[in-house]
C-alpha cells in the first residue's frame, strides 16, 4: 500500500466517523437547533414586553414632567404678579412719604423706598421658608412704620420733621 492510499484511506475513516457522529447526535443537534430558535423567540418577546413596558413608563413620565412644568410656569407667572403688585406698593409708599413730609430731601425718602425694596428682594429670594417669613415680617413691618410715620406726621400728632421710627428701623438692620 502506498503512502497515497494510506492517506486515503485515512481521509475515509474520519470522513466517516464524522459521518457516524454526526449520525449519532442528530436528535441532540435538532433539539439544540429548536431551542436555540425557541430561547431566541423568548428573548424578542421579552425584549418586545420590556420595550412597551419602558415606552408606558417614559409616557408617564412625560405627562407628568408636562403637568408639573406647566404648574411651575402657572406659578412663576404668578410670583411675577405678585412681586409687581409689591413693587407698586412701595413705590406708593415712596409717594407717600413724599406727599407727607414735603420739606423732606429727595434722597430720604429713595433711601425709604430703596430699604424698602431691599427687604422685598430678602424675602423673595429666601430659600428657607423660615426665613421668607422673617423677611415678611420685617418688610411689614416696615412698611406699617413708614406708614403710621406719614399717618402721624399728616394730623399733626407728632412735632417730627423726619420720619423718625422709620429712620430708626433703617439704621438697625
Amino acid at each position: 500500500m502506498t503512502i497515497l492510499n494510506k492517506i486515503i484511506k485515512l481521509f475515509h475513516s474520519v470522513k466517516d466517523e464524522n459521518l457516524k457522529w454526526q449520525l449519532a447526535n442528530q436528535g441532540d443537534q435538532t433539539k439544540l437547533k429548536h431551542a436555540r430558535v425557541l430561547a431566541e423567540k423568548a428573548l424578542e418577546a421579552e425584549l418586545k414586553k420590556k420595550s412597551v413596558q419602558l415606552e408606558h413608563d417614559i409616557s408617564l413620565l412625560k405627562t407628568k414632567h408636562d403637568a408639573e412644568l406647566s404648574m411651575f410656569k402657572t406659578k412663576c407667572k404668578q410670583d411675577v404678579k405678585d412681586y409687581k403688585q409689591y413693587l407698586a406698593a412701595l413705590d406708593q409708599l415712596k409717594s407717600s412719604i413724599q406727599a407727607s413730609y414735603t420739606h423732606l430731601p429727595e434722597a430720604v425718602a429713595f433711601t425709604i423706598h430703596h430699604h424698602a425694596k431691599y427687604l422685598l428682594n430678602k424675602m423673595w429670594e429666601a430659600e428657607d421658608f423660615e426665613q421668607k417669613m422673617q423677611h415678611e415680617m420685617q418688610l411689614i413691618l416696615f412698611m406699617t412704620t413708614v406708614h403710621e410715620d406719614a399717618r402721624l406726621h399728616l394730623e399733626g400728632a407728632t412735632t417730627d420733621n423726619l420720619p423718625e421710627r422709620t429712620l430708626n428701623l433703617i439704621g438697625r438692620e
